[in-house]
């Protein structure tokens, strides 16, 4: 027998690969499911390409590779006793296994484990006890940036850092470039600010900190948003990686920030809240849940914002519909690494709606739950943030996550269309009383906590008059109250006009005061709410906003309606500010009237919604770098224009930017473009789109892949299928609108003192009842703590919206 085995096994062994550093070996998961080694059948792991399958899915892969060797993996979970321990310290029921202190931990439960290899299609078995390799999720693990693997900066111990004066403020930063106010990277050296790097999925920043770091050679920069006791997230761009610096603490307190005051805090904040308690719901022996559509997911290190995130969306009819309807289909497409797929790994969250049969032990309604390893690696591979293992804000992972979406869906069906909506901003010269009217696109509203608003001010007032007697006195604080916020005082908050000091008017050719009032453009079918609940304090100490907002069941935002331009308004002219001079680029004054300096990224944001470049080129000009709104106001009242995608011609000249002969590019960055594989007309486009800047060429090349792809021009640039000007534009963001009323049907909460820190649970009302997902623990709501909501999700209130 073991003759004819091995003859066998030499058939196949031109078939068979062993494991190489950096390979994934997926012994945990099924590629297509969450089937492990723990389910019915085990796991088949090939024996070539190292995915992992279930046994339903194992005859698919061998039927399409042909492959025939697998290493076959079953675990049984051995016998063990349970004791149930009544804690009065936290006052519920914990369970302790022998030799485990602190509860029922199902990672530290004890196996045993059976090893095969198995021949396909007749599932001849080889019994092996030393085959073995690393599992997906430790390879994962080693290679994630977790923050543990950082050195200390060679910069750090004798850093130079100038007496400037500057005093960072704990709020309200932008970069001094582009005037973005989000992936913003303070200089340790002279504490200037400017925006990050543009990530791989077009977010990000637009690289002004690398920039400067060329320019300045001051090596060390702190990302604002992410300081706490225990340190900050801190980038060498000489050393090109995160770093450690062993004296932060007094490199930011020469800028005024003190980070070691905020550890008190944040033990204040957790002794006074609660909100640990009233949010998990811990006083309630709360019902555990199972089923479909009520699986728990696992924790895998500080992933309960995915988690909350991704409970929510499976939600929603759109997702459904495009990831579970087509799933025959989108696993039949898969490529060959199915685990690198997103629609695959999307496909397989949505439809494990069905629990594990061994799903049947709960301590406390903790299921086992799903383990999505390979999703959460997918989701943020190339992400400086999600890419870890720390934990992260639920509303940028969201937005993450719909980016991600956004640029998986170019064709056919567009789940995020359902939050997707336009914001009108009018804008009124209060010198000319002339309007202004621009639209954006937005997928969350933000909503301010007027803290001056709350309803038992008196209250507040008392009890910080207690607290400064008990701070003079040495006595323990007093519990301070939570402080009511009307939820209608937040959304007159946002509606609110804004006052404008430094704004350029066209109809006085100058620079005057204006008001921006904002309104929707449209309504979406589902509506996300973000409570601003977080900021800092004047000394730069982080805050939770300890408030209650009475969100309502049910909204009716009809009075929020965009009105547009009003009878008898006048509209601003469309005329360009002066020229803008920046810094790293001197031109005389004639060459910057021929050759104006356009603002690249919003060129790019306008590109990547779809629009001709030439036409974004355009709205950036006659808009004056005044920034996206006003760029997509430009194009969406333009797009009827003959001209819409011709060439910018400016006054007085023969040619335009964009058409310039091929030759009067940098002949070494075009070779440079061309030998990563991509065409010279490609690489021509690329360099006309950033002002012959190599570095920005190629961040452009990369987030208009597919735009790229489509293209349709012969060698020497002209297009074989008619001028750009003769081609139909194509059209503009899709939105959804209708009836501005909507219904509640899902929140997720935050405990702790920062979004980066803590931990987070949604609530998701189903079949009229409010079910708490918290992480495995599954359970019917009794006390959903509405009022203290991070995000907030309603859906129109329609029937076809309903699930």
């Amino acid at each position: 027998i073991m003759t004819e085995v091995s003859e066998i096994l030499m058939s196949v062994l031109s078939t068979i690969r062993v494991p190489r550093p950096g390979d994934r070996v997926h012994k945990d998961e099924c590629a297509f499911s969450f089937s492990s080694p723990e389910s019915e059948g085990g796991l088949y792991v090939c024996m070539n390409s190292f995915l992992g399958f279930g046994s339903k899915y194992v005859e698919r892969h061998h039927a399409k590779t042909g492959q025939r060797a697998y290493l076959h993996i079953t675990r049984t979970r051995k016998t063990q006793y349970v004791y149930f321990i009544k804690c009065k310290r936290l006052k519920s029921l914990h369970v302790f296994l022998a030799g485990i202190e602190g509860g029922f931990d199902v990672e530290q439960e004890q196996y045993e484990e059976e090893v095969n290899v198995v021949l396909f299609p007749d599932r001849q078995e080889v019994t092996s006890e030393d085959l073995a390799a690393d599992s997906v999720s430790h390879t994962l693990q080693v290679q994630q940036w977790d923050g543990e693997v950082r050195q200390e900066s060679k910069y750090a111990a004798e850093l130079k850092q100038l007496d400037n004066g500057v005093k960072i403020p704990p709020s309200g930063w932008k970069c001094e470039v582009c005037d973005l106010q989000e992936n913003l990277w303070m200089n340790l050296t002279d504490g200037k600010v400017f925006c990050g790097r543009k990530y791989f999925d077009g977010s990000g920043g637009n690289n002004h900190a690398l920039l400067y770091y060329q320019q300045s050679g001051y090596p060390l920069a702190v990302k604002l948003g992410t300081i706490t006791p225990d340190g900050a997230d801190v980038y060498s761009y000489d050393e090109d990686d995160m770093v450690l610096d062993s004296k932060l603490p007094e490199h930011l307190s020469h800028f005024g920030i003190d980070m070691m005051t905020m550890e008190k805090l944040e033990i204040a904040v957790n002794q006074r809240v609660g909100e640990w308690e009233v949010i998990q719901e811990s006083g309630s022996t709360l019902r555990p849940l199972w089923g479909p559509g009520l699986t728990g997911m696992k924790n895998l290190g500080n992933s309960c914002y995915l988690n909350s995130v991704m409970q929510v969306l499976f939600t929603i009819p759109d997702f459904q519909t495009k990831y579970v309807s087509n799933i025959d289909k989108i696993f039949n497409e898969a490529p060959s690494d199915p685990t690198q797929d997103f629609k695959t790994q999307k496909c397989i969250l949505l439809v494990q709606e069905k629990p594990f049969i061994n799903m049947t032990f709960f301590v406390q309604g903790d299921q086992l739950g799903i383990a999505p390893r390979m999703f959460k690696a997918l989701v943020g591979r190339g992400h400086p943030e999600f890419s870890t293992n720390r934990q992260q804000d639920a509303q940028e992972f969201l937005l993450h996550f719909i980016n991600m979406v956004e640029r998986n869906c170019r064709s056919g069906m567009n789940p995020s269309e359902a939050f997707r909506f336009l914001v009108e901003e009018k804008i009124v010269c209060q010198q000319s009383q002339k309007a202004k009217y621009t639209q954006r696109v937005d997928y969350i509203v933000q909503l301010p906590v007027p803290m001056d608003q709350a309803t038992n001010m008196e209250e507040l007032h008392e009890a910080e008059r207690r607290r400064e007697e008990a701070d003079s006195s040495g006595a323990p604080p007093p519990a301070a109250p939570r402080a009511q916020i009307p939820f209608a005082a937040c959304f007159a908050a946002l509606s609110e006009p804004e006052t404008l000091t430094d704004f350029w008017s066209s109809a006085v050719q100058a620079k005057t005061t204006a008001t921006k009032t904002t309104h929707f453009a449209s309504f979406p079918d589902h509506l996300v709410i973000q409570i601003k609940k977080f900021t800092f304090g004047l000394d730069w100490v982080p805050k939770k906003l300890d408030v209650s907002i009475d969100v309502p069941d049910t909204l009716d935002l009809s009075a929020l309606h965009a009105m547009g331009q009003q009878p008898g308004e006048e509209l601003l002219p469309e005329v360009a500010p002066p020229p803008l001079m920046t810094p790293d680029v001197e031109h005389s004054l004639t060459v910057c009237l021929s050759a104006p300096v356009l603002d690249d990224s919003t060129v790019s944001q306008l590109c990547e919604m779809g629009f001709p470049l030439e036409a974004c080129r355009k709205a950036v000009y006659y808009t004056g770098n005044t920034g996206i709104d006003a760029a997509m106001n430009w194009v969406m009242g333009h797009m009827e224009d003959p001209d819409f995608s011709a060439p910018l011609v400016l006054p007085g000249s023969s040619s335009a930017p964009g058409t310039t002969p091929t030759e009067s590019l940098p002949e070494e960055h075009l070779a440079t473009i061309v030998s990563m594989g991509f065409s010279r007309d490609q690489a021509t486009r690329a360099l006309r789109a950033t002002n012959n800047v190599l570095e920005r060429a190629v961040d452009w090349i990369f987030s208009h892949l597919d735009d790229l792809e489509s293209m349709d021009v012969s060698e020497g640039g002209r297009s074989e299928g008619g001028s750009e000007a003769s081609r139909e534009p194509p059209p503009g963001p899709r939105v959804r609108d209708g009836p501005g009323k909507y219904e509640l049907f899902a929140f997720i909460s935050h405990m702790g003192t920062s979004t980066m820190c803590g931990h987070y649970v949604c609530h998701i009302k189903k079949d009229h009842q409010w079910v708490i997902f918290n992480d495995q623990k599954v359970c019917a709501s009794e006390k959903p703590p509405k009022d203290l909501g991070y995000l907030y999700f309603y859906r129109r209130l329609s029937s076809s919206c309903c699930v």
